[in-house]
């Protein structure tokens, strides 16, 4: 199945006219109907503590499927609070969902980062009957380099070196559904390889340690495309009108496809990279959303 919206690019100066936007925006009736539970820690390396946000209606009857949102900032900086609003807004919709913070490539290179987000999976279906989580009905979502990450959490189920130490060994990382927002699918691409092959480029040798010319084999491990299957799940791309057509993700779609496995692309009109931050990009980006993880999650 696909999901494609194509409007026409905007001009220069319909760029320059449109008002700078407003903060985004919860209406009180979305967070007075749900529970907090801010600060919950998720994974432990040595005296290192990672920490989750997680929330839930505060009425329900059974399990909720769960899905985590994954903040942006080219693996180099960034926060969970950025993607409070998306996960407040969705729990309000019948789900369960977190907000993670993961090691920064500061911190720490590849894979950590992709690691600690395959812990918060194992956590949460660790903890699942604590927080009325459907253990079998996990997704996950984020926006640019988030995105990225939610893209590789989706598509490489299985794959060990991507694991990590952060606890819970005896559960399944693997989510049952994916959103991948603003995000580069494919980091072997001609695009990414020249990107990465300028001394100053600020986010993938940072990340990845070195150019894709000089450490391939780790491009390629943290590419999702590079790790699609017929056993991944359904994975939705989405993107801003204004955004770089890489983020279409044109060749792993048809790969995909290829594959059977349920894809499409979402374009929201007239947004930039960064949509989430523009109350009417952020309300049709909430509507997309629900509605593929309802189809995807729900019915599990």
């Amino acid at each position: 199945m696909r999901f494609l919206i194509l409007l026409p690019l905007l001009t220069v100066t319909a760029l320059a006219q449109q008002p700078k936007p407003a903060p985004t925006k919860l209406a009180p009736e979305v967070t007075a109907a749900l529970e907090a539970h801010p600060d919950l820690v998720y994974a432990r390396y040595g005296q290192r503590e990672m920490q989750l946000d997680l929330w839930k209606p505060k009425s329900t009857s059974q399990p909720l499927p769960a899905i985590i949102c994954i903040h942006g900032g080219g693996w180099y900086k960034g926060e969970r609070a950025s993607m409070a609003n998306l996960a407040q807004a969705l729990a309000a919709k019948g789900f369960v969902t977190a907000t993670i913070s993961y090691r920064l490539s500061g911190e720490a290179k590849f894979p950590a980062a992709i690691q600690d987000c395959k812990a918060a999976v194992r956590f949460l279906r660790a903890n699942a009957a604590k927080f009325g989580i459907n253990a079998n009905a996990i997704g996950v979502t984020g926006l640019s380099a988030g995105g990225h990450l939610a893209a590789l959490l989706t598509t490489s189920g299985g794959v060990k070196e991507l694991e990590g130490d952060g606890g819970h060994a005896d559960q399944s990382s693997a989510v049952q559904a994916g959103i991948a927002m603003g995000a580069q699918s494919d980091l072997e691409s001609a695009r990414i390889g020249e990107l990465s092959s300028k001394p100053d480029d600020p986010f993938y040798r940072t990340f990845l340690g070195d150019s894709q010319a000089k450490v391939p084999q780790t491009y390629a491990l943290a590419s999702p495309r590079h790790h699609l299957d017929k056993a991944d799940p359904s994975l939705l791309f989405m993107t801003g009108e204004l955004d770089d057509p890489s983020t279409h993700a044109d060749e792993a779609r048809a790969d995909l496809a290829k594959l059977t496995i349920p894809t499409g692309l979402t374009i929201i009109p007239q947004a930039p990279h960064a949509f989430l931050g523009q109350q009417k990009a952020f309300d049709a980006c909430v509507s997309a959303s629900e509605a593929f993880f309802a189809k995807h999650l729900k019915k599990r």
